[in-house]
């Protein structure tokens, strides 16, 4: 791997890994305060499902990118931090600034949405 310091990109990815679950409990805490309110009409009980519906796929996404944070974190354990999944070279370190828990170089990202196997 060139050039990485892997304990800063474990600090990174641990420091996103908490604010995604302090996200998921104020969103949860949100859900059941919606839900618990009384709508007054139809109005309110549509807004209480929206804003719901809004809040269960925001925590799907904030699940997933919990999930592929974990799964990092794994890879830094066993030294395969940084190498892609798909053709097994490196990622660039600026990739991984921007996404800490990429599993794919940009080119076979690129490849694997053009295919749409993502």
């Amino acid at each position: 791997m060139q050039e990485l310091n892997l304990e800063e990109f474990k600090n990174i990815l641990l420091q996103r890994q908490n604010e995604i679950l302090q996200e998921l409990q104020g969103n949860i805490n949100n859900i059941h305060n919606l839900q618990d309110s009384e709508p007054r009409d139809e109005v309110d009980l549509q807004q209480i499902d929206n804003s719901s519906h809004i809040d269960f796929k925001i925590n799907e996404n904030l699940k997933a990118e919990l999930e592929e944070i974990k799964h990092s974190l794994s890879k830094i354990d066993n030294n395969t931090y940084g190498i892609c999944e798909y053709c097994e070279d490196d990622i660039h370190p600026e990739r991984l600034k921007v996404k800490p828990h990429a599993k794919y170089c940009i080119n076979c990202r690129e490849t694997l949405e053009k295919r749409k196997e993502l």
